[in-house]
């Protein structure tokens, strides 16, 4: 179950699609929402270029206009804190608050390869990436969103999920139950290759394909509103994404992607 969800922002028009998934997801959930921003600390804050969460949530119908600050947790079931981070480096600073608040799922925009450099890469340090282990939504420039802008609904039906022998999705069931449990997806689990897989969960079952992994994934995407895949758990994040199966297929996914950590 998904108690803390956190969404990095840099305040850019591609990030507005990735806040209303995280505030999606954490109604449905009744999680704890995190508006997170690092900026150099010798800058004034920026408070108002911070999503506005209540005009967001009366939009969609999830509280009456007007609604004080003070009312929007006992209304909705989630509260929100708005972060401002202060540290000279945007991906440090970002590390260290994963590592002390430990969030259950990140939610961020990545503006392609270069956003995915920007967030992953660069002096986010190997024991970090290690430390926090965190499943991460991840909204690719070219990736069509499973909750609608205007009302706020969730429309997630099916759920691909690319497995291989390594890394290992032994327990893989039981954490997209966890993370996803209650949204009513199809999990379509997929392997490309002929080599065995380990299985996922108890009664899984895993469907081989043939073709070059890159191109087979995001062609099975293309009637998917989700792909889920296993990281390497002892490289995190950042050496998982670069130069990886995996880049290739956040930076062309026509969905968003679900980066899971092994173990």
């Amino acid at each position: 179950m998904i108690h803390t969800i956190a969404h990095p922002t840099d305040f850019s028009p591609e990030g507005q699609a990735a806040f209303a998934h995280a505030l999606a997801l954490a109604l449905s959930s009744g999680a704890a929402l995190d508006l997170l921003h690092v900026r150099d600390p010798h800058r004034a804050g920026e408070w108002e270029r911070f999503p506005r969460v209540r005009e967001v949530l009366e939009r969609w119908g999830r509280i009456p206009p007007g609604t004080a600050a003070a009312e929007v947790s006992r209304l909705t079931g989630v509260s929100v804190r708005k972060i401002d981070i202060h540290d000279d480096d945007t991906v440090d600073g970002l590390a260290d608050f994963i590592v002390r608040d430990a969030p259950d799922l990140l939610v961020m925009a990545t503006h392609g390869r270069a956003g995915l450099n920007r967030w992953l890469t660069g002096s986010v340090s190997a024991t970090v990436a290690q430390a926090t282990h965190v499943p991460s939504l991840l909204l690719g420039p070219g990736a069509r969103g499973f909750v609608d802008p205007a009302s706020g609904a969730l429309a997630l039906r099916r759920v691909l999920v690319p497995v291989a022998p390594s890394p290992s999705p032994v327990g893989l069931a039981d954490l997209l139950g966890a993370l996803l449990g209650g949204l009513g997806a199809e999990l379509d689990y997929v392997t490309v290759g002929a080599e065995p897989v380990p299985s996922p969960g108890p009664g899984v079952t895993v469907r081989h394909l043939a073709g070059d992994p890159v191109e087979t994934i995001l062609a099975e995407a293309r009637s998917a509103d989700l792909i889920a895949m296993p990281t390497e758990g002892r490289h995190g994040l950042r050496d998982f994404l670069r130069g990886s199966t995996t880049e290739q297929v956040v930076a062309r996914a026509p969905c968003p992607v679900l980066a899971l950590p092994e173990g």
